[in-house]
């Protein structure tokens, strides 16, 4: 049973970490007068998602507590290990949760019950607000349910990282010759779940312990085999100085759980696995993977699509940020979409060859930048070699969009989708529309049609048939009027910023995030993106590529990345509330459901997107490009 701690020792030991330092001598007293502690052996359960007491902070006075997702506690990699000086619980007591996940002694501990009447003032206060701050922006992906160390130990994959400073070890390697059993006894004494092998011409293949199982023990290949012949090669590598998310997207792309990392040179860093990089929580988007991928008929597919919103839900619950659960979710939805195709050519009486056909994922999904309410915009490519067949095609597309309905991913309202004819045609067909789009951007709805082709990835079949994007990428030099009405569209998507103030006014009630703010950033950056010859890209990185090209500054790129980012960290909050509310999720948010702090910040947004909107068709205007007259005069 918890006893109460000698006050003045406890009140010592808060004065030493953050938040409390900055607390007076007399507030740490009485703060410490109201708190108890626990002792605790390994193993045992501090806290755990049954426990009611949810207003409080636990404080970690000596030992060690690991954190765990509920669904993972046997056997699993903690999403946290909390050390002496270091708290849990404070999101579940802030927002008035119930925790999501399980506090465990890692070592014999004692740990510190501070109730939340007490220490809530705390995080009201300045030094708490910088502390919440600081915590959010450290923990890599967001977690906000526990605090850093002291120290800061244990931070290396916090956003501003690289993948070379997330190895903790050097590889195991051997030589292609090295049999099967000399490769796991390294695997075995070196606590390695796989090996990298060097081959010809600076490339590497690797052995995994998945390999082991299923090419080796599955198939009775002996023992004695050399690992060369069991390997996969080339392995995929990533370079040392890539972003934590960005390996992370390459991995759920590829399907893979281990990824060496090289230096400039080509050379052997270490290896990534996926648990390097994230939660527990989040490698279910790796499992759920998986199961998409095998699944052998449409109706397995529709049952294992079930797990795509829980999924999404789960993500933001363990503090996954708004980027990266976007950007996963877009990985997810993209292995739904190709074994939906897989499955419909599967079912085909003509066959079908993955280099005579491309299918696409345009707009939002496209960009990465899904949001749980978006839909999917789809378009065919195919060789000239499938000529007379466009109907066949076309039913195709119907019954991948029949799957994917059922799946709970709706096709675009608008019609921008593979079995429309204007988004199914053959690569030469393709290749001419974006010509006459180039030469007459206001015939054939050029400025729309362009836009959505622009943003389209191939997700299955042969990327090369995908043309558009390549006439695209000197559109500033060979079609200077076309980038200029390009601009002039992106200027008309106005922020509204008016139609804001009345809501804050209390003349209205709702205001739609997408349309009212995030579009206009999109628009922008797609015409930024186009100016450099940057084709599909998501929006951050369009911005950021566009900078300096003499009509958007390198400030007003940083402003609105960074004012995207904060809408979409709104948007998908308010989305997940959505769906766990038994809701359809949408932009349309209500005023009331927002904080003060979200409404400034909504409209501080608004205001800043519309701000870069008159600076760029100020100077637009100036050197001769057309704009709206609403958006000089703003």
């Amino acid at each position: 049973m918890p006893t109460s701690s000698p006050a003045d020792t406890l009140a010592e030991f808060l004065a030493g970490h953050s938040p409390f330092d900055s607390l007076t001598r007399s507030d740490l007293a009485d703060l410490a007068a109201t708190a108890s502690t626990a002792e605790y052996a390994a193993g045992d359960v501090v806290v755990g998602p049954g426990v009611d007491d949810i207003d409080a902070v636990w404080v970690v006075w000596s030992g060690s507590v690991d954190l765990l997702h509920p669904d993972d506690v046997d056997g699993a990699a903690p999403l946290d290990t909390i050390e002496p000086g270091g708290l849990f619980g404070f999101s579940a007591m802030l927002v008035g949760l119930r925790t999501t996940f399980t506090a465990t002694a890692a070592r014999p501990s004692v740990v510190v019950r501070l109730p939340g009447p007490s220490v809530r003032p705390v995080f009201a206060s300045p030094a708490g607000v910088t502390y919440l701050a600081r915590t959010i922006a450290q923990s890599f992906g967001g977690r906000s349910i526990a605090s850093p160390s002291p120290d800061g130990a244990g931070l290396s994959a916090a956003p501003g990282g690289t993948a070379a400073a997330l190895v903790r070890r050097a590889a195991a390697t051997v030589d292609a010759d090295t049999s099967i059993r000399d490769a796991v006894c390294l695997m075995t004494e070196r606590g390695s779940s796989c090996v990298v092998i060097p081959t010809m011409r600076g490339r590497y293949g690797i052995f995994t312990d998945r390999d082991l199982r299923t090419r080796v023990v599955a198939a009775g290949v002996p023992v004695d085999t050399r690992i060369g012949s069991v390997m996969t090669v080339p392995a995929a590598v990533v370079d040392a100085d890539r972003t934590p998310t960005g390996v992370l997207f390459e991995m759920l792309e590829l399907g893979v759980q281990h990824m060496p990392v090289v230096d400039v040179r080509g050379g052997l860093v270490g290896v990534l696995e996926s648990a390097d990089l994230l939660a527990n929580s989040t490698t279910r988007s790796f499992s759920l993977r998986r199961h998409v991928e095998a699944a052998v008929s449409t109706d397995a597919l529709i049952e294992v699509s079930a797990g795509l919103r829980p999924l999404i839900v789960d993500l933001w619950r363990t503090g996954t940020t708004a980027g990266a659960a976007s950007g996963i979710l877009s990985v997810v939805v993209d292995a739904l979409v190709r074994r939906a195709v897989e499955l419909a050519i599967a079912a085909s009486p003509t066959p079908l060859r993955g280099r005579d056909l491309a299918w696409l994922s345009l707009g939002s999904v496209g960009r990465r930048e899904a949001m749980p309410s978006s839909d999917v915009d789809s378009a065919l490519s195919w060789s000239d070699g499938l000529a007379g067949r466009e109907e066949a095609l076309r039913r195709l597309a119907r019954a991948v969009h029949r799957t994917l309905d059922a799946c709970g991913l709706p096709a675009d309202t608008n019609n921008a989708i593979a079995s429309s004819p204007r988004f199914a045609r053959s690569a030469s067909a393709w290749r001419a529309a974006a010509s006459g789009w180039l030469d007459d951007p206001l015939g054939d709805r050029g400025i729309v049609m362009s836009s959505l082709l622009v943003d389209g990835r191939v997700v299955w079949g042969d990327p090369d048939l995908h043309s558009v994007p390549d006439a695209y990428r000197e559109m500033a030099v060979e079609h200077p009027e076309a980038l200029r009405l390009q601009l002039r569209d992106a200027l008309a998507t106005r922020a509204r910023v008016r139609s804001v103030r009345d809501v804050l006014a209390r003349r209205g009630t709702t205001v739609d995030l997408k349309s009212h703010a995030v579009s206009p950033i999109v628009n922008l950056a797609r015409w930024g993106g186009m100016s450099v010859g940057v084709a599909c890209a998501s929006t951050p990185a369009r911005l950021t590529a566009a900078a300096g090209n003499g009509l958007l500054s390198e400030l007003d790129s940083r402003v609105l990345i960074d004012v995207f980012e904060r809408l979409q960290h709104l948007r998908f909050g308010h989305q997940v509330n959505c769906l766990s509310d038994g809701r359809t999720p949408t932009d349309v948010v209500a005023l009331g459901e927002l904080t003060p702090l979200e409404r400034s910040m909504v409209m501080d947004a608004i205001r800043e997107i519309a701000s870069v909107q008159r600076r760029v068709g100020h100077v637009a205007s100036t050197v001769g490009v057309p704009v709206p007259r609403a958006v000089r005069d703003r």
